[in-house]
C-alpha cells in the first residue's frame, strides 16, 4: 500500500483509507451490518496496509466509532490515524443557506460530542476532528474557532476538518483561508469532478489535505445498480435514490460500463481515477467485507490509468446540485 503526506500535518496515510458508515448498523447506520463482519474487515484492512479510518458519531450513533476503537485495540503497534465528525445539532443534512453555526455547532455541543468520541474510541486525542456539515458564511465566527483552538491546545485533537455538503465543493473555501483547517472531506469520484475547479488549488496552494469520500457514488459506480433495485425500509438509500436519481444514475453507470477496460471492474475503474489526482491525500471507500477490502485496497498499488483512458473518463463528468432527495 502506497502513503501519501496528509497536507501540513504531515502524516503519512494510506492511499486508500477506510470509511466506516456502512459497517455501523442501527439507527444512522445501514442496514444488514453486523458487528462481526464488520471487525473482521477492518482487521483485514489493517494486515493489508490501510492506515487512515474516517467515521462518525451519527454512524450507529456511536456505533462505528466503538468498532474504529476496538480496532485500535486489537492492533496497539500499529500506527493508525483516526478521524470522526461532530453531528450538527438539529441532526439535518445538509445544512442549509441561512443557517446559523451557533444553532448547529454552539460551544457545549461541541466539546459535548468531541467527550463521547473520545469515549467511544478509547483514547485521549483524535487526530483529525470534522464538522459534519459546513457553511462557508461561518468562516469569520469567533466561537468554532476558540474552541477548535482550545481542543487543539489542551491535546485532545491533533487536526481540525471539514466534511463539505454534497455537491458544494465552493461552500469551504473562505474557511480555509483562516487557517484553522488542516483537511478537506469531499465527494469526488468520476461523476463528480467539480472539486478540481476551485476546491483542489486553493488546497494546494493552503497545503491542505482532501479526504475523498463516496468513491462509487453511493453505489452507483459498483455497477451493480438495476433500475428496479430496491432496499429495505430504513436504509437511506431507499431515500437517496428516488426514482429520477435510480434512472438517471443507471444510465450514467451503462454508458461507463462501456469504456472500462477488459479485466478490470467498475469500482477498481473507480478508485483509480481518484487516485490518479496528486492533491487527493486518501479515498475512503466504504468497505463490509474482506472480500470488498482485498479487491479495494489493491488499488493502492496498481499503477496509474492510461492518459487516454483518462481524458475519456473526463467525459463522463456529471455536476449535479442540491435537492430534496440529494441529504
Amino acid at each position: 500500500m502506497r502513503e501519501r503526506r496528509f497536507g501540513r500535518l504531515g502524516w503519512p496515510v494510506s492511499e486508500v483509507g477506510y470509511g466506516m458508515w456502512g459497517i455501523a448498523g442501527g439507527e444512522g447506520g445501514w442496514t444488514g451490518a453486523d458487528d462481526a463482519s464488520g471487525a473482521a474487515a477492518l482487521d483485514a484492512a489493517v494486515d493489508l496496509g490501510c492506515t487512515f479510518f474516517d467515521t462518525a458519531w451519527i454512524y450507529g450513533r456511536g456505533r462505528s466509532e466503538q468498532l474504529l476503537g476496538e480496532l485500535l485495540r486489537r492492533h496497539p503497534g500499529r500506527d493508525l490515524t483516526v478521524a470522526t465528525k461532530v453531528p450538527p445539532k438539529n441532526r439535518v443534512w445538509p445544512s442549509t443557506r441561512g443557517a446559523r453555526i451557533s444553532d448547529l455547532f454552539p460551544d457545549d455541543h461541541l466539546w459535548s460530542y468531541l467527550r463521547r468520541s473520545l469515549d467511544n474510541l478509547g483514547v485521549d486525542a483524535i487526530d483529525l476532528l470534522q464538522f459534519h456539515v459546513w457553511e462557508d458564511s461561518w468562516a469569520t465566527d469567533p466561537a468554532w474557532q476558540r474552541a477548535v483552538t482550545e481542543m487543539r491546545e489542551r491535546g485532545l485533537i491533533r487536526g481540525v476538518g471539514i466534511s463539505v455538503n454534497r455537491w458544494e465543493p465552493w461552500n469551504v473555501l473562505k474557511t480555509l483561508e483562516t487557517g484553522l483547517v488542516d483537511a478537506v472531506q469531499v465527494i469526488y469520484n468520476i461523476f463528480d469532478q467539480a472539486p478540481e475547479d476551485e476546491l483542489f488549488p486553493a488546497c494546494r496552494e493552503l497545503d491542505i489535505a482532501v479526504v475523498a469520500r463516496v468513491p462509487f457514488d453511493e453505489g452507483t459506480l459498483t455497477g451493480t445498480l438495476t433500475r428496479d433495485t430496491t432496499w429495505p425500509e430504513g436504509d437511506w438509500r431507499a431515500s437517496y435514490f428516488v426514482p429520477e436519481n435510480l434512472e438517471a444514475s443507471v444510465t450514467r453507470a451503462e454508458r461507463l460500463a462501456e469504456v472500462v477496460p477488459a479485466g478490470m471492474t467498475m469500482p477498481e475503474l473507480a478508485l483509480r481515477f481518484i487516485l490518479q489526482e496528486p492533491t487527493v491525500s486518501t479515498v475512503i471507500p466504504g468497505m463490509r467485507s474482506v472480500r470488498h477490502v482485498q479487491a479495494n485496497l489493491a488499488t493502492g498499488t496498481a499503477e496509474p490509468l492510461p492518459a487516454e483512458l483518462m481524458s475519456e473518463l473526463r467525459r463522463h463528468r456529471w455536476d449535479r446540485v442540491p435537492t430534496e432527495w440529494s441529504q
